[in-house]
């Protein structure tokens, strides 16, 4: 009997019989996405249009729409599949640079962006043909396709998407450095959201819980398949780390499998009602995704555990299993364009009411003190990020006692009570109250701008994690110590902790959201409301930050200057008080109205006690900072003894960690 044929070569490198493997079943995969989005765009037929009032507008405009949707899918996967693999799989040289492996991962990225963008722009005039009900060639005038664009949101859609990756293709021609590409990855992140988040999923009732749903499953689907891209590609070329980027694929594919399915969950439940899973088109396809997304998880998850235990070689592992996890994905790709081709039942629901268009759902009862503590409305992006806040601390802080190092129990006191306080404002009965009145939304912004950040900044995170998580080997890739001190120690964060800039980033927050109708804009679309949230947390804790030096930070601002900050924020404070109350007619009087709501709270009266409460509440804040900081220079200027010695014992800890 012969000898098996070895697997690999001397050098370590996979026979070319493996390397042809991926590209098989990637060839096999690509063909099958076009072929189910071809079969199921013309198997819907003129249905699709029917139910929504439109005119189909032929073969060609339809199936070129879905063909540029699918394209746009994976080329956005290996766009920013690449970039994170450049960011976070790869080891960069000294200097800061990428790698040799993160060079190559970063030209992929730059090449499927220009087609990222190129589709994008041609998805904005195949859409509006699509909508309006015409072929391509008769919306391609100038007049039509602008009249197009001024009337639909899709579209615009799409234009911004092809703004941004267009940028972005360019970025990647000329960044080479390794910090730069993490911001280059969140960038192709968020250039996936524009489509999803005016989509189907953001209309009817439910569509806060849709979007946000969908938001998360599209970026957790395009993550993982263009990190499988680019992790495959990365093998074939023999490159460097092939254990650690195994290891650390089957993670971060974990991760993108839970996401994917807890997200399509919430999602399906939302657009397709339980008794219409069967029976229904739209039904028919989650469950074929559904059945997709098991098999994957079944199939795929055990044999990459089960290849690294069992010590293969990486790189053929890689190759051998990649090739059919990418081929069902890709096939999961081209049932997801039949999704989106069709409208979901929740879409065709006529009796929603002004509420559940606007805001997602129904509050039928006037906000009392029962209401606002019991009508919890889980919100999916910042209620998540409290929770996994909350859960990942305590972790923390038990390794770093297990290695015998203390932690004050005021820090972990003191962030618990700020990611609860975000919570509350996020996802509890102040959360759902907060866009039908005015007086509850002050609540929250306080939450969400002042109180939660300055708690969770006294929790001392940044040191803390430092603290405990281990650095990385020489010449591996970097790991999350390295991932937080790129994120740190970064010139855009450098700027953004400049107190200075950090006070007209807070103060923004009230002047140029609140007199200048901007807040009506934003209340009208969901994504805006969170985005806006998010400005709300990320700016306060830039302040809060830069100002308490309670924390490991890019620069150490004297205590004189912080407290010259703080006592010139305060009038702001006050007079954005008085401003408000000053006002005659009602911030975001139509957008009240339009809710049509079965109680009513008279404007004017909500929204002096909203100013009430910003005023008021904006200020103790600012009290217990300049408490702070008056202690902190007392301490340093007359302090002796155990207190000088304490405080000179963490400085020296926290600039021990600003240096590693």
């Amino acid at each position: 009997m012969s000898a098996p044929v070895p697997s690999t070569r001397t050098d370590g490198s996979p026979e070319p019989r493996a390397r042809k493997w991926p590209v098989r079943w990637t060839a096999a995969g690509a063909v099958l996405a076009v072929a189910l989005t071809v079969v199921l765009v013309l198997a819907a037929g003129e249905d699709v249009y029917r139910v929504l009032g439109y005119t189909d507008p032929g073969a060609p405009t339809k199936l070129g729409l879905n063909l540029l949707r699918l394209v746009f899918d994976l080329a956005a996967a290996t766009c920013v599949g690449s970039l994170v693999f450049c960011a976070f799989f790869t080891a960069p040289q000294r200097g800061n640079l990428v790698s040799p492996d993160g060079y190559a991962a970063l030209r992929t990225a730059g090449a499927a962006a220009w087609v990222w963008g190129g589709a994008s722009l041609l998805l904005t005039v195949f859409d509006a043909a699509d909508s309006a009900g015409q072929s391509v060639s008769e919306s391609l005038s100038p007049t039509a396709l602008l009249g197009l664009l001024d009337a639909l949101d899709v579209p615009k859609a799409w234009l911004l998407s092809a703004v941004v990756t267009l940028a972005l293709a360019l970025a990647c021609h000329f960044v080479l450095r390794w910090r730069t590409t993490i911001a280059l990855a969140a960038v192709g992140v968020l250039a996936l959201l524009p489509p999803v988040l005016v989509g189907h999923a953001a209309s009817n009732a439910g569509h806060d819980f849709a979007s946000d749903g969908m938001a998360f499953h599209v970026v957790a689907a395009v993550l993982w398949l263009g990190t499988l891209i680019a992790v495959l590609a990365h093998s074939r070329r023999n490159g460097a780390c092939a254990e650690a980027v195994l290891r650390r694929y089957r993670r971060f594919a974990v991760g993108c499998w839970s996401v994917l399915a807890a997200s399509g969950v919430i999602a399906s439940l939302v657009l397709v009602p339980v008794d219409q899973l069967v029976g229904t088109r739209y039904g028919a396809l989650v469950l074929t995704k559904v059945g997709c997304l098991l098999l994957i998880g079944a199939v795929s998850i055990p044999l990459r555990r089960r290849v690294s235990r069992a010590g293969d070689d990486p790189r053929r592992a890689l190759l051998r299993l990649g090739g059919v996890e990418l081929a069902v994905l890709l096939g999961t790709f081209g049932v997801s364009m039949g999704m989106a081709h069709t409208p979901p039942p929740n879409l065709l629901d006529r009796d929603a009411t002004a509420s559940e268009l606007l805001i997602g759902y129904n509050l039928p009862d006037f906000p009392g003190v029962w209401e606002l503590i019991t009508l919890w409305r889980f919100d999916l992006l910042l209620g998540t990020a409290a929770v996994l806040l909350a859960v990942l601390y305590p972790l923390g802080v038990r390794r770093l006692r297990s290695h015998g190092q203390s932690w004050p129990a005021l820090h972990t006191a003191s962030w618990f009570a700020g990611c609860a306080a975000v919570l509350i404002a996020s996802s509890s009965g102040v959360a759902s109250y907060a866009p039908a009145t005015f007086g509850v939304h002050m609540s929250a912004h306080l939450l969400l701008n002042m109180v939660g950040p300055a708690l969770l900044t006294l929790g001392a995170p940044i040191t803390l994690a430092l603290r405990v998580l281990p650095r990385a080997g020489e010449g591996r890739p970097f790991g999350p110590r390295e991932w937080l001190l790129g994120v740190v120690d970064s010139p855009v964060t450098r700027l953004l902790t400049n107190p200075v800039v950090a006070s007209l980033l807070l103060a923004g927050s009230l002047y140029g959201l609140y007199p200048t109708g901007l807040f009506q804009l934003i209340m009208q679309e969901h994504w805006a409301h969170t985005i806006m949230n998010v400005y709300f947390l990320v700016t306060g804790y830039l302040w809060f930050w830069s100002i308490l030096d309670a924390d490991r930070t890019p620069r150490r601002v004297p205590q004189l200057a912080r407290l010259g900050v703080t006592l010139g924020m305060m009038p702001l404070l006050a007079f954005f008080g008085v401003l408000v109350l000053s006002m005659s007619a009602p911030i975001a009087g139509n957008y009240y109205r339009t809710l049509d709501l079965a109680w009513s709270i008279d404007p004017m009266a909500a929204q002096q006690a909203g100013a009430l409460i910003g005023w008021l509440g904006g200020e103790l804040p600012m009290l217990l900072v300049l408490f702070v900081l008056l202690r902190q220079w007392q301490r340093d200027q007359h302090g002796t003894g155990e207190d000088t010695d304490a405080h000179e014992s963490m400085m020296a800890r926290l600039e021990a960690t600003r240096r590693g």
